[in-house]
């Protein structure tokens, strides 16, 4: 499976030492690629910031965690297409890529690495919608045969998950949204990150309850039930008329059968008792293991977000202006795409899918390149690009 994604892996300021480190640029240049970084960080800072307020905004009314009373009056711009617009906006800012309906179904149907099975029942939900972002095959040893045996399996990981509930609507009330933010998931176990899912037995671990069960219920019935069951049985003999001498229930015979109903009854509840254990087992892996994967909830996720989408765009336009303004000639998208993704590749062993076109947009919209009538592209020079973010930020 390719795992090539548009997640940029570093962070900017590493981005910035590692082009710094690869560079002819002399000393007063990189003084000067430092300032444009300072000023394209703040840029896009500030863009963030509004677009945070933005959407918490839109977020507000379906918010379950709010502690805000409604006053009853006309809101604009509330609607739930204007808040799934901006969100998905906002994922798509920080290189997050949806994980499609089928793929979702896949990974349901998929050998689980937590060994637990789980039930999620779709019908309790509106709209369910995954999101992910960075994306590796990894590898695991894990215990069977009651840790007799070590097997290692290799796996699909997502680094980060975005899982989106849209409730059904209370009568009244606009429909709740439900967001929770993962770090490292294995694509098998996507279903252990929905709310109320219910924990299951695999049918290992109820052979693994019912072989037992059976063996020591066998042992019981012949054993402490035996004589129970065989006054009963005269009882039923004598009164179907198979057997004429009648059964004296005196106190030895009222013992024996309390005694064997006492057996049963105490067989039963152990066997109650291992199925809720083996259950509750499971269930306490399964919390405590989502305690260390979950990273924000709702209205928390959005800071969280908003922080990863400023961090990709500053790197993106960042990193097109490098290797743009290192051109003495205008140069194709195609060009500076490929020429980026060799970098990674070759000087830092990873593999990403640049995204281009967007970090060119960028430069385009701030001012500090320009694409010219054969459609390829040219940087300002450092100063000039230095000076033009400066004038920009004035407006803010």
């Amino acid at each position: 499976m390719n795992t090539v994604t548009r997640f940029i892996p570093f962070d900017s300021s590493d981005i910035v030492e590692m082009c710094l480190q690869d560079t002819a640029l002399n000393k007063e240049q990189q003084a000067r690629f430092l300032s444009l970084f300072a000023l394209l960080k703040r840029q896009f800072g500030l863009e963030a910031l509004d677009s945070l307020a933005q959407i918490k905004q839109a977020y507000r009314l379906r918010d379950p965690d709010s502690d805000l009373l409604l006053p009853q009056i006309e809101r604009r711009n509330h609607s739930h297409e204007n808040f799934e617009s901006r969100l998905v906006a906002l994922l798509n800012r920080a290189n997050f890529d949806e994980v499609s309906q089928e793929a979702i179904q896949e990974s349901l149907g998929d050998s689980s690495i937590f060994k637990v099975h789980l039930n999620v029942d779709f019908n309790q939900y509106e709209e369910v919608l995954l999101y992910k972002r960075g994306m590796s095959v990894r590898r695991e040893t894990l215990s069977t045969l009651f840790g007799l045996r070590k097997q290692t399996v290799e796996f699909i990981n997502f680094d980060r998950v975005l899982i989106y509930i849209r409730m059904h609507a209370q009568e009244g009330s606009q429909p709740k949204v439900l967001l929770r933010l993962f770090q490292n998931v294995p694509r098998a176990d996507l279903e252990m990150l929905f709310p109320e899912t219910q924990v299951g037995l695999r049918t290992i671990d109820k052979l693994m309850i019912g072989v037992p069960a059976v063996i020591s219920g066998a042992v019981v019935l012949s054993t402490k039930m035996g004589a129970t069951l065989f006054l009963l049985g005269s009882m039923l003999a004598f009164y179907l008329g198979m057997r004429q001498e009648p059964v004296v229930l005196d106190k030895t015979a009222l013992l024996a059968i309390g005694a064997g109903f006492g057996a049963l009854g105490g067989y039963v509840w152990k066997q109650f008792t291992n199925f809720k254990n083996r259950k509750l087992k499971f269930t306490q892996a399964l919390t405590s293991n989502l305690y260390f994967k979950l990273l924000d909830n709702n209205a928390g996720v959005f800071y969280r977000i908003t922080d990863n989408a400023m961090e990709e765009e500053l790197k993106e336009a960042l990193l097109a202006f490098y290797f743009l303004q290192q051109k003495p000639t205008a140069v194709s998208a195609k060009q500076l795409d490929t020429e980026i993704q060799t970098w990674f590749a070759q000087q830092w062993h990873c593999k990403l899918d640049f995204e281009v076109d967007d970090a060119l947009n960028k430069l385009a919209r701030l001012k500090l390149a320009t694409q010219h009538a054969n459609a390829n592209w040219q940087a300002l020079d450092l100063s000039q690009a230095v000076d033009t973010l400066k004038n920009k930020l004035k407006d803010f």
